[in-house]
């Protein structure tokens, strides 16, 4: 993509008004979600405007795919004030916004993983095409996990048939992940 695409910022969203605009970020990797359309097709076409969230904002501006302006002033949003507005929006906005980068970065569909009890649903190839085999939780090394929170993680992560997986961010922006294999005993 040679220019940069435009998206607004509304309050702690991030809209790409241009329908064909859209589609084009959409389909990069399953960036954002068209209005009114639950689950797209991954080759389906949409009319309606594309709303991201601040982490894709973020990693998409990063990526130099998008251009954010603020949708009353139309001066463009510097990362600093991006990152700002996402450290009020999300909870631990730095160590999960390290999580998502890195998976992001490593060719996985990342999405919000809230309805399985964690900071993110992983997917090999994007919604629609494959059931997401992972849900991660980004943790520093620092936290401690108790028996009962690692066996309610196993318990939720079997239940909908997915790898329980613990991110913990190191220096120089490498990444651990602990995958947790579930067996009978």
């Amino acid at each position: 993509m040679g220019r940069k695409i435009l998206a607004e910022l509304v309050g702690t969203r991030l809209i790409v008004w241009a329908p064909g605009d859209g589609v084009a970020v959409y389909r990069q990797g399953f960036f954002g979600k068209p209005v009114g359309i639950p689950k797209p097709k991954p080759d389906q076409d949409f009319t309606a405007p594309l709303v991201l969230d601040m982490m894709e904002g973020l990693f998409l501006q990063e990526k130099g795919i998008i251009k954010v302006i603020d949708a009353k002033t139309r001066k463009p949003v510097p990362r600093s004030r991006l990152i700002k507005l996402a450290a009020v929006t999300y909870k631990n906005f730095e160590l999960g916004y390290s999580v998502y980068r890195n998976l992001r970065q490593k060719g996985f569909i990342v999405a919000p993983g809230i309805r399985f009890g964690s900071d993110f649903a992983v997917y090999e190839h994007g919604p629609g095409i494959d059931h997401a085999p992972f849900i991660v939780t980004g943790r520093t090394e620092d936290d401690t996990m108790g028996p009962f929170e690692i066996v309610l993680a196993g318990r939720l992560a079997t239940t909908v048939r997915k790898q329980f997986t613990i991110a913990v961010p190191r220096k120089k922006g490498k990444m651990d992940y602990l995958v947790f294999r579930w067996f009978k005993a």
